[in-house]
């Protein structure tokens, strides 16, 4: 009951509206501890700024600085006292249209901020008459660090750490104005220990080794500063060692950077190249462009609410919006933002009492990436116009594509990508979930552990992705056409190979690939089939010829062929309900995830805006009656509910679920979600609920632009989002009314598809 409007006195005077900007978050009394902190960063730096008992402090993190343990280092804390009386009145405010923090503290201004264009820190601070204010550089890794039990969790090493195993200490050296630090990993890390344990050692010296050698640190330096020695201290149980300075003379303007750095080089060149970064920094002209870029970033896209009568939509406003602002710190990462944490992870034992480590602590590792996980982070971006930042997520598998294609040629001997997925930045798997007790009958390519076991499918999301990107932006893809390729080349030649392992023929009767063994997600284990990968194959291939095709490549014919051998999405009936199946067959149910739902989304093959009525209902029996999806509906953490009920057209359950999804996280800054099943802050919790608000709002199928197809009419909202073909979308939801819209290009107008309400 929808149909194709155009509505041109709308399109006319909504272009005289004024562009959509984020509202200042501000607070007016201080903090208690790093927990009650607020996200401040760009460019690829993340600080959790707070005040407390009279001083401004926060910690640095920054994307790329791993240990040789793989643990994601903070780069330390500072710590900013003004002298006063206390009793000015106190502010901080999150300056969300230019992307800083400014406080008011003593009666004195200090703004923070970082350069979205290079590694740099700014702290400014302004007041009305000359204060000498005090600054501390305070670093816990100052001496080595032996491991608590459990802490092994924030690395590589997870629940088994061996004996005697520490965090090495950085080097840390003090001048007249200025502190330099860094750490520097050894050529031995655990990058060895993995190779050695996965059998690899045969091609060590082909694999790429991102973590020996590897510097990361800065300087903190100010031109009006005197150090004034070393000092000891305890903060939330970690003690530290803080570098001191103090005014070199009372002013009323002071400004201080922190200069950062990561490199696999020697000292001497990353002292050398630190201090070209500070020679490039121009206050003015950084703070312009900076500002600048947070600017253009809000235009891209928003989700709004047009009236504060609704709290329950402005609360989902508001959230979406932070956390959007959460991952535009890490626009420009050498690294992806982590799903469990990003770069805002703060003193661990308010996240878990138990856990009473350093401020480097993370659960599920800093260097390694759960997939299911982190592709909830990137998804969103499509719709949110945030296609430059999605190269991060790219590039991490692009870099560890050469690791994943020896794994396969050293296990198998054949061709193709294997992909794992609790994997390492270096292309390997975790060498803990790989197994450490591993029989010697086990395939050695296959991870031995009762969840992981198969699971190499989420690559193709990540594929997927890079050609949803070039359809809605035109991004060059084609740097990573050797990634798409082999990965799917990967099921292809190995599924045919462990079929001729069982039996004189590779494929089945009806020259189908016999996806077995399979996972469905980490829940079905030893599926035949699994819904999940066959949709997975079957859309990524479909689309990347279409893509070939898009560029003029009419060399097609193999990737035609693996089409033609993909097997059909499973159904099955059940209590006279059909619905899709997990898989053809399983031999046990392992985790809480419902994959028979994947071929809704991501994989679109059924939906409400899909045409066939008939495909509409499987998928809505299976979000209804399959007991597995009714048993482990949730909208905690990763849980994908939420997007499910929106893409099948369930209004109120769509509505429901994603404003559960929005509710304020359980610290003080709101968009600190979690820590779900992983850690807080809770990514991939705040990913999955960007999806399912933008798909309540819009959602393509082929040229066809279906708004608020699962929006309740009643609720006023205002949006502005991506849809393919370089198309934005601007619209306004008033009093059941349609109040505003505005499609570039116009001529992508006739494209939309509104409900019969708004016609």
């Amino acid at each position: 009951m929808k149909r194709r409007v155009l509505l041109p006195v709308l399109l006319a005077s909504a272009i005289t509206m004024t562009a959509n900007v984020p509202a200042d978050y501000v607070w007016d009394s201080m903090s208690h501890d790093s927990s009650a902190s607020m996200p401040v960063g760009g460019g690829d730096i993340g600080m959790n700024l707070w005040a407390e008992d009279g001083d401004v402090l926060f910690y640095i993190s920054r994307s790329g600085a791993y240990d040789e343990n793989n643990t994601l280092l903070k780069q330390g804390r500072v710590r900013l006292h003004i002298p006063g009386d206390g009793t000015a009145p106190f502010s901080q405010r999150l300056k969300l249209e230019e992307g800083y923090c400014e406080l008011m503290v003593n009666g004195s201004k200090v703004t923070v901020w970082a350069d979205v264009f290079r590694p740099v820190i700014h702290v400014e601070v302004e007041s009305p008459k000359a204060v000498s204010p005090e600054l501390s550089y305070e670093s816990w890794r100052y001496a080595d660090r032996p491991f608590k039990k459990g802490e092994g969790r924030q690395n590589s090493w997870k629940w088994s750490s061996p004996k005697n195993l520490v965090t090495t200490r950085d080097s840390i050296k003090a001048g007249e104005r200025e502190v330099t630090f860094f750490h520097r990993n050894p050529e031995t890390t655990v990058f060895d220990v993995t190779v050695t344990r996965e059998g690899l050692d045969s091609v060590k010296s082909q694999l790429w080794n991102p973590l020996a050698g590897l510097i990361s640190g800065g300087r903190l330096k100010g031109d009006n500063l005197r150090f004034t020695g070393v000092s000891d201290g305890v903060y939330d149980g970690t003690d530290f060692r803080s570098w001191n300075f103090t005014a070199a003379k009372p002013a009323k303007k002071f400004d201080f950077t922190i200069s950062l750095h990561n490199a696999q080089t020697s000292v001497d060149e990353w002292q050398d190249a630190l201090e070209s970064l500070e020679r490039s920094v121009r206050l003015r002209d950084d703070r312009t462009k900076s500002r600048g870029w947070w600017r253009d970033y809000w235009k891209r896209s928003y989700i709004a609410s047009p009236t504060d009568a609704d709290s329950v939509v402005g609360r989902m406003a508001q959230n979406y919006t932070l956390f959007r602002y959460m991952l535009g710190c890490n626009a420009y990462g050498a690294e992806p933002t982590k799903f469990n944490g990003g770069l805002f992870t703060f003193d661990p034992h308010h996240v878990k009492a138990t856990e009473t480590f350093t401020p480097d602590y993370r659960n599920w590792g800093g260097g390694t990436m759960t997939a299911q996980n982190q592709r909830l982070v990137y998804w969103p971006m499509l719709k949110s116009g945030d296609f430059d930042m999605m190269k991060p997520q790219f590039d991490f598998y692009n870099r560890m594509l050469s690791n994943a294609e020896l794994r396969s040629r050293v296990y198998w001997n054949h061709d193709g990508a294997c992909f794992a997925e609790q994997i390492e930045l270096f292309g390997l798997p975790n060498m803990m979930e790989y197994g450490t007790k591993r029989p010697a009958y086990a395939d050695p390519g296959v991870e031995y552990n009762a969840w992981l076991e198969y699971e190499w499918d989420t690559v193709l999301e990540f594929c997927q992705m890079m050609l949803e990107s070039a359809r809605y932006a035109g991004t060059d893809i084609s740097a990573y056409r050797p990634l798409i390729e082999s990965s799917l080349t990967f099921f292809d030649e190995h599924y045919r190979y462990l079929a001729s392992r069982r039996g004189s023929k590779s494929l089945d009767g009806d020259g189908k690939l016999i996806l077995f063994p399979g996972s469905g997600c980490e829940t079905y284990k030893m599926t035949n089939n699994a819904s999940s990968t066959v949709a997975a194959l079957r859309r990524v291939t479909g689309d990347y010829i279409g893509y070939l095709k898009s560029q003029g490549d009419t060399a097609v014919a193999k990737w035609n062929t693996l089409l033609g051998s993909i097997p059909e999405i499973p159904h099955r009936y059940l209590d006279g309900h059909i619905m899709i199946s997990p898989a053809k067959t399983w031999e046990r149910i392992n985790n809480v995830e419902t994959p028979q739902l994947y071929p809704v989304w991501p994989w679109r093959f059924y939906g409400a805006t899909v045409s066939d009525s008939s495909h509409l209902d499987i998928a809505r029996n299976t979000y209804l009656y399959d007991p597995d999806a009714l048993r482990f509906r949730s909208t905690t953490g990763w849980k994908q509910d939420n997007i499910w009920a929106a893409c099948l057209g369930l209004t109120d359950e769509a509505f429901e679920l994603n404003s559960q999804k929005w509710a304020n996280g359980s610290h003080r800054f709101p968009a600190f979600f979690g820590p779900g099943y992983d850690w807080t802050p809770d990514h991939n919790w705040g990913g999955s609920a960007m999806i399912g608000l933008q798909e309540m709002l819009m959602q393509t199928n082929g040229d066809e632009i279906h708004l608020f197809p699962a929006w309740p009419l009643s609720r006023d909202i205002s949006f502005k989002l991506h849809a393919p073909a370089n198309t934005t979308v601007e619209a306004e939801l008033k009093g059941g009314k349609l109040t505003k819209l505005v499609v570039t290009p116009a001529e992508r107008a006739a494209d939309i598809v509104l409900p019969t309400e708004l016609k």
